[in-house]
């Protein structure tokens, strides 16, 4: 008797064999799914865990520059870890609108400020407290803007003008004096 190519395979054990394979494959995936995309956020965020130290009457932050050229740093707002984008370029914190949202920040008076891409309206809004490793601040002026569409705050002049930052190669010393 000849055997039909096209005949399903009825031994349970190579059933159990093929669906195993399969089940190693969709784990392999997945953690190597996990672990490139923890690559790219690392990538994106090389401070997700802030090195800092205090020493000659200062508290220092030191942030590594990113691969887009950029200081990016986890920390804190309201003891809610947030991610910033350090900008000495804008005037205030700027808060995206659905992480103020979520932050549950008090919506203050609507003002017009000017960016790069224009004239836009912002909400005011005061930041309790505003942490990046051990250098903290309290009662930081800033905005929530509407527009910004990024997962980042900008972490603008009114956090940065109390700090002496100094950059080195690929490193941003943050510095706070007690």
């Amino acid at each position: 008797m000849q055997e039909d190519p096209f005949r399903e395979e009825t031994n349970p054990t190579k059933k159990i064999g093929s669906g195993m394979t399969i089940a190693a494959w969709i784990f392999v995936l997945a953690i190597a799914t996990l672990y490139f995309d923890r690559f790219l956020d690392e990538q994106r965020n090389p401070n997700q865990e802030v090195e800092y130290t205090e020493k000659n009457n200062a508290r220092e932050v030191i942030l590594q520059r990113n691969r887009q050229g950029h200081y990016l740093s986890s920390g804190e707002i309201n003891g809610v870890k947030v991610d910033f984008l350090l900008d000495t370029g804008a005037t205030d914190v700027s808060i995206p609108e659905r992480l103020a949202s979520a932050l549950q920040l008090k919506r203050g008076p609507e003002i017009e400020v000017i960016t790069a891409n224009g004239k836009i309206a912002v909400n005011m809004t005061t930041l309790d407290r505003i942490q990046i490793g051990n250098i903290v601040l309290y009662d930081v002026r800033a905005s929530i803007n509407p527009y910004m569409d990024e997962d980042e705050i900008l972490l603008g002049m009114t956090f940065l003008k109390h700090l002496e930052f100094t950059q080195r190669g690929e490193q941003l010393i943050l510095r706070q004096y007690n």
